[in-house]
């Protein structure tokens, strides 16, 4: 992203940020998991192209890249440079000279044209100032019939609850040191894809939590049930959006 892209906030705010903390070499937080659980390689990976943006410090997009489904391309981006060059780094010690790692801003993906099969944005578009313009710039890069799969958190959550609490005591929240946390919710995030011109294809959420002043949540997965009602109030959210044609 470029340094305008976020509300006041330089692109050095958020090379700080990653550089505070290592690569997510497993790719195993519980957004990549709602992934894997509606992710058809055949379809989403085995030869397409595909565009991991807000790939941070590159371990999901490795992740992709080692697939036995293998994609024809994957291209890695992210608006801080450090986190692109620890991706870098981290991707030539596994031997994945292949790998196109971009500096992009989700906001304004000028470089891209809608050369994608499939796109990836992983907890990244509650940290820029224009939500929908950010899904607006993720479906224009797809190909047609191309897919998205768009991972938020889910304020619509005991944790939402816990933000409001915050609030009215004036109390700061953050997620882990983040500058910038929209107040994004499952039913905002399927009109936001929904008003990009994608068919919603799938939506699920996961992650059902007890919070605590002062102390990590404490996660309850009794609170999930039953789940065809509660997974609309999961902390962790994924939306797949498929562009129309092909």
């Amino acid at each position: 992203m470029h340094a305008t892209g976020v509300q006041g906030q330089s692109q050095e705010t958020y090379d700080e940020w990653h550089a505070q903390h290592s690569v997510d070499a497993e790719a195993d937080a519980p957004w990549h998991r709602l992934i894997r659980r509606h992710l058809e390689p055949d379809r989403d990976l085995r030869g397409r192209r595909v565009l991991d943006i807000g790939c941070g410090r590159g371990g999901f997009a490795c992740w992709l890249a080692t697939h036995p489904s293998a994609p024809a391309e994957v291209v890695a981006a992210d608006f801080s440079p450090v986190a692109v060059e620890m991706g870098r780094t981290f991707a030539a010690g596994r031997g994945l000279n292949g790998m196109r790692w971009e500096t992009a801003d989700v906001q304004r993906l000028d470089q891209f044209g809608p050369e994608f099969d499939t796109v990836f944005s992983c907890e990244t578009i509650e940290h820029v100032s224009d939500p929908p313009l950010a899904v607006r710039q993720l479906a224009r890069v797809l190909k047609p019939g191309g897919r998205l799969f768009l991972t938020t958190p889910n304020y619509l959550s005991t944790i939402g609850l816990y933000r409001g609490y915050c609030r009215l005591v004036g109390k700061p929240f953050d997620e882990g040191g983040q500058p910038i946390c929209q107040l994004t919710m499952l039913p905002k995030t399927r009109r936001w894809v929904r008003s990009a011109g994608l068919r919603l294809a799938a939506s699920d959420a996961d992650g059902f939590y007890i919070p605590f002043p002062g102390r990590p949540p404490i996660d309850c997965p009794p609170l999930g049930w039953p789940p065809t009602v509660m997974w609309w109030f999961g902390l962790h959210s994924l939306v797949v959006g498929e562009k129309a044609g092909r």
